[in-house]
């Protein structure tokens, strides 16, 4: 079949049959047309047919035969420079898609209204088709408009972020992207059952890895049983489709009543994987409830009393409720791969979809009995994590065994389908929780039992986490995990506090409601964190504040509310960080043993490098995304850019001292703070530094009485932590988690089959992620006073930039209808059956 891509004829092997992005991306090397999700929802595998875009995936090769196709990679156009300088990206894996959408409309548009800038209206309509996990909306919308305008026709400004342009022109190398001479690809065979012992894995005509625990039970639907190989996916899949599973079925916990039956027994529980990023806390089990924990209460029979005595005489500053959150889906647009292959010396490579580089290598030797030196781990460029991407995880395990098994390189990339199932998810909960306040108006006591739900994980420390907030009053803080038959929780962004902040911050806007106080003023007053109260202040002058209206006074189909939540987020810092600097000419390079899964960590360092060395952009690479580099820390817990600048400064400087002639080179260090760490050691590289960053998030919204929608229309986001490296990907940063939190408060929900287990929400129909027209308008303000202590002066923004948002909407609902969201997400049936009741 012969095709026309990019302005060059090609003869291509494929059926007529055969979907374009697989003939693209397969037969003829053009990467940038990513496949996410084969349904034609996210956009991410656009191109330009004739000069119309449309999506790859579901177009027939019989469909392009003999017409112009254009990928990102033949793009030469405004808009792509547009991107690079308003930032309208992050991990860079949708962003090819995005771009040959946005040309057509540029074109299209400026054809036919001239260089006058379209309303956010109009560009989020001509993108709807398009969804970007990380959030870079906000960029997107300034760059499509600057491009409309005529304002990049010419010029080529410097990019935001270093790889900008790698990401824009599709030419950015990804583990998915990674094809090597001799590859197979790898598909893992899953469980259909919820709950049995697999007793025989039959597969004809090829060898197969075990993927089973060692008493061979599974213990959730879609759970790893073994993996196969073969030339192609298509030819995998098919031998994975005929395998013959032999079950002995066993009763599955589909619900968290009490009469469920058993998940794991005694001997087995030792075994249940973790849903949270730190050391897993004790607790005893009662059938499928484990805990409490009640280690972070403080007073907590004091606590305790002083509840009963208010619940006896119904005191009214004594506020109760009960609260749930759904289970919500990293759903990184690129899903975990991994691509093993044995060296002919018995090394092993892998290419890795991770956030922990390090750590990986680390465990990859551990687990095949390898010296360190023998293991080497790429992550070029990472589409995405959220926290779902830590360790060696199963992709990992099955490609390294299959790559053995078959005597050749095998890659294994989850299916959509797998990555809404089985690769990462905020685990569900319920709250209850109980808030006094005192004749004064101060904070006597809290009490707050968490039961968290992530299927067959453990470590729920949501509780917990509300022993760092508002003072040092009294509380019970209790954590329980609730096992069930269902995949496993993991940790995500700000793990456990977001749904501890659902609670809490509702309670205590309710509080200030009973109090006649304005809810600001009650939390400042509330709150022991000195940072943070820079930004109430801030706050108290916004005119979306002080305009405000008040609560459940308003009438008609629309109306407007204004809610307010605050967050904080432990300082953690990779104390073992390392950069090396070496003069190649007259060119530094900067290396060190990290990763970029969209944050700009790249950025970080050549922004250091520039200011310390005062060299322009041009004499500065920097090289990440290999094991074989000094240590560098890994992207959890917002740790990245506080670990990584200081030790980038310190190389600057010790290099400078030497010299930059040809051939030096220099290891600078990540140094301790004034007055060290609260950790007296350091685990797994990690130490908890002194302080806490903090946000606070003021949104707005309409809500439409008549649907029950709610439409976020802006958010102004406070954040202390601190010194900004990067501006601009930061300030990104924090955009896209207000999107997070906005799709956690209104859309994001997996459910699975009552009776099956099966997960039902398996692809992004059906799984509802934040699109650029649920963006609201956002302004991002950094405090940075208050860090001093810090080597550096900064600490991270992944976490609690996002962690509140879900609250400061349900807040902002309540102030527009005067009804309190109990259940997330705010769906439009809950909100109707609210107001009506």
């Amino acid at each position: 079949m012969k095709i026309m891509v990019n302005g060059v004829p090609h003869e291509v092997d494929a059926g007529r049959d055969d979907p374009v992005v697989d003939v693209l991306r397969d037969g003829l090397g053009l990467t940038g047309t990513k496949a996410v999700c084969r349904t034609g929802v996210c956009g991410a595998c656009t191109i330009s047919v004739d000069g119309t875009p449309q999506a790859s995936c579901l177009l027939p090769c019989a469909a392009v035969e003999g017409r112009a196709l254009t990928t990102a990679e033949g793009l030469d156009h405004p808009v792509q420079r547009a991107f690079a300088a308003h930032d309208g990206l992050q991990c860079g894996y949708c962003t090819p898609g995005f771009v040959v959408e946005a040309a057509a409309f540029v074109d299209a548009w400026r054809a036919g209204h001239g260089d006058v800038t379209p309303s956010r209206e109009e560009i989020a309509a001509a993108l709807a088709g398009h969804l970007c996990r990380c959030g870079a909306y906000a960029g997107i919308y300034a760059a499509v408009a600057a491009a409309c305008r005529g304002e990049h026709d010419t010029d080529t400004p410097a990019p935001v972020r270093v790889e900008a342009m790698e990401k824009i022109t599709g030419r950015a190398r990804y583990t998915t992207d990674v094809r090597l001479d001799g590859q197979l690809e790898g598909v893992i065979i899953r469980s259909a059952q919820a709950h049995a012992r697999v007793t025989s894995v039959e597969v004809d005509g090829v060898p197969v890895v075990d993927l089973l625990p060692d008493d061979r039970i599974v213990r959730y639907a879609g759970q790893p049983i073994a993996a196969v190989a073969a030339a192609t996916r298509r030819e995998a899949q098919a031998i994975a489709e005929g395998a013959r599973i032999g079950y002995e079925p066993f009763p599955a916990a589909l619900d968290d009543g009490p009469d469920a039956p058993p998940v794991y027994d005694e001997q087995s529980r030792k075994n249940a994987q973790s849903s949270s990023e730190g050391m897993t806390v004790p607790g005893g089990w009662d059938g499928n409830v484990r805990g409490p924990f009640s280690g972070a209460s403080r007073r907590a029979g004091k606590a305790a009393r002083l509840i009963d005595e208010a619940r006896r005489r119904d005191d009214p500053l004594l506020v109760t409720g009960a609260f749930s959150t759904a289970v919500q889906v990293h759903t990184p647009l690129e899903p975990h791969a991994c691509v093993a292959r044995w060296d002919e010396r018995g090394d092993l490579h892998l290419h890795l979809s991770t956030q922990t580089l390090a750590m990986a290598a680390e465990q990859a030797a551990k687990r095949w009995k390898l010296d360190e030196s023998r293991v080497h781990v790429v992550a070029e460029h990472v589409g995405g994590g959220f926290g779902a991407k830590s360790g060696i995880t199963v992709e990992s395990v099955a490609a390294v065994e299959l790559a053995r098994a078959y005597g050749a390189p095998v890659r294994v990339v989850f299916s959509r389908a797998e990555e809404l199932t089985d690769a990462g998810s905020r685990p569900g909960s319920r709250t209850n929780i109980a808030l006094l306040a005192d004749t004064k108006g101060e904070l006597a006591a809290l009490a707050i039992d968490v039961r968290g739900r992530g299927g067959v994980s453990i470590g729920s420390t949501s509780a917990s986490l509300a022993r760092l907030v508002y003072g040092k009053a009294p509380r019970r803080l209790r954590d329980y995990d609730v096992v069930t038959n269902e995949p496993p929780g993991t940790p995500f962004r700000g793990p456990g506090a977001p749904p501890m902040l659902w609670a809490l911050e509702q309670a205590v806007d309710e509080m200030a409601h009973r109090l006649g106080e304005d809810p600001i003023v009650l939390r400042r007053r509330w709150d022991g964190n000195p940072k943070r109260h820079a930004l109430y202040e801030r706050v108290l002058e916004l005119p979306v504040w002080r305009d405000r209206p008040h609560s459940g006074s308003q009438t008609g189909r629309f109306r407007r509310g204004v809610g307010v939540a605050v967050a904080n987020w432990i300082y953690l810092v990779a104390t073992a960080t390392q950069v090396e600097l070496e003069v190649q000419g007259d060119v530094v390079v900067a290396r060190t043993a990290t990763q970029d899964i969209g944050t700009g960590v790249r950025s970080v360092i050549a922004g250091v490098l520039r200011e310390e060395l005062g060299l322009p952009a041009e004499r500065i690479r920097v090289e990440i995304g290999s094991s074989a580099s000094v240590p560098g820390p890994p992207a959890l817990g917002s740790r990245s850019t506080t670990s990584v600048a200081p030790a980038a400064r310190d190389a600057a400087r010790r290099l400078r001292a030497q010299g930059l002639t040809h051939g030096a080179k220099v290891v600078g260090r990540r140094r301790g703070d004034r007055g060290g760490y609260v950790t007296p050691f350091s685990i797994d590289g990690m130490s908890i530094g002194r302080g806490f960053s903090g946000a606070v998030h003021v949104t707005e919204v309409e809500v439409d009485t008549r649907l029950g929608t709610v439409r976020p229309l802006s958010v102004w986001g406070g954040l202390t932590a601190g010194r900004i490296y990067a501006e601009r990907p930061a300030r990104n940063q924090c955009e896209g988690g207000i999107i997070q939190g906005i799709g956690y408060a209104l859309y994001e929900e997996r459910h699975t089959d009552p009776v099956t287990g099966t997960v039902l929400t398996a692809n992004l129909e059906d799984y509802r992620i934040p699109g650029i027209g649920d963006t609201p308008e956002m302004t991002i303000h950094f405090h940075q006073e208050g860090w001093d202590h810090v080597n550096g002066g900064g600490v991270g923004l992944g976490e609690v930039s996002t962690v509140g948002v879900a609250a400061s909407v349900a807040n902002a609902v309540h102030n527009a209808t005067g009804w309190r969201p109990h259940d997330l997400p705010i769906r439009p049936d809950r909100l109707l059956k609210g107001l009506t009741s």
